[in-house]
C-alpha cells in the first residue's frame, strides 16, 4: 500500500480500526462494538465497505468477539496460515481491502457447519436490515428470506 493510501486510512479509521485492519491487531474481548449485537443486518469491511457477514450466521460463542458460522460468500475473504504468538491459526482477511479481520477456528456449533469466524468489531461496520436498501445493499436483503 502506498504512503498516501496509508495516510488516507489513518485519517478515515479510528486508532483501533487502523491497528486491527492494517497492523494485524486484536481488540479487547467483550470491549468491542459488536460482540453482543444480534440485530438483523449485514457486517461490511470497514475499509472497502464490501459485505462480509450476515446477522443470521452470527452466534454467541462466549469468546468476546463477533462470531459467525460462515461469510456471506467465501470468495470475499482470504484465509492464511498465521504462526504468530506461538500458535498456528487461520487468519481471515478481506479480499477487497486485504484488511485483517480475525481468525477462523474449527470449534463452532456442528449444526452450523462447525466453524467459528472470530472477527474483530473494529474491522466491521454494521448495516441494520432496515437501512440496507438506502445504503446500497438492497441486493443482500434476499439473504434474510427463508431464515
Amino acid at each position: 500500500m502506498s504512503k498516501n493510501n496509508k495516510e488516507n486510512l489513518r485519517n478515515k479509521l479510528t486508532d483501533i480500526q487502523y491497528k486491527v485492519t492494517q497492523e494485524n491487531g486484536t481488540e479487547p474481548p467483550f470491549l468491542n462494538e459488536y460482540f453482543d449485537n444480534f440485530k438483523e443486518g449485514i457486517y461490511v469491511d470497514i475499509v472497502s465497505l464490501k459485505p462480509l457477514f450476515i446477522s443470521t450466521d452470527k452466534f454467541e460463542s462466549g469468546c468476546g468477539w463477533p462470531a459467525f458460522s460462515k461469510p456471506i460468500d467465501r470468495r470475499l475473504i482470504n484465509e492464511n496460515i498465521d504462526r504468530t504468538h506461538g500458535m498456528i491459526r487461520t487468519e481471515v482477511r478481506s479480499k477487497s481491502s486485504d484488511s485483517h479481520l480475525g481468525h477462523v477456528f474449527c470449534d463452532g456449533p456442528e449444526e452450523l457447519g462447525g466453524l467459528r469466524y472470530c472477527i474483530n468489531s473494529a474491522a466491521l461496520k454494521f448495516i441494520p436490515k432496515d437501512r440496507m436498501k438506502e445504503e446500497g445493499y438492497e441486493e443482500y436483503l434476499v439473504l434474510f428470506e427463508n431464515k
